[in-house]
């Protein structure tokens, strides 16, 4: 299976964390409020995590690209 990949739009991102508290293995907001990804590919048996992820960000900076 091929890994799928978590693009973050840094422009939207306000480091708000709720990424960080779902999935704390795969993303880091820093002291300064900026988002760290820990881990860009993704186990696909992961997708519905990473989906919820997405899909809780309020300023949709995530994206899920296969």
């Amino acid at each position: 299976m091929t890994a799928v990949k978590i693009v973050v739009d840094h422009a939207k991102c306000t480091g708000l964390g709720i990424c960080e508290s779902i999935a704390e293995d795969v993303f880091e907001v820093t002291d300064d409020g900026s988002l760290n990804l820990l881990a860009q590919d993704i186990c696909p048996s992961r997708r519905a995590e990473m989906q919820e992820v997405i899909d809780s960000c309020p300023t949709e900076a995530l994206t899920l690209v296969d």
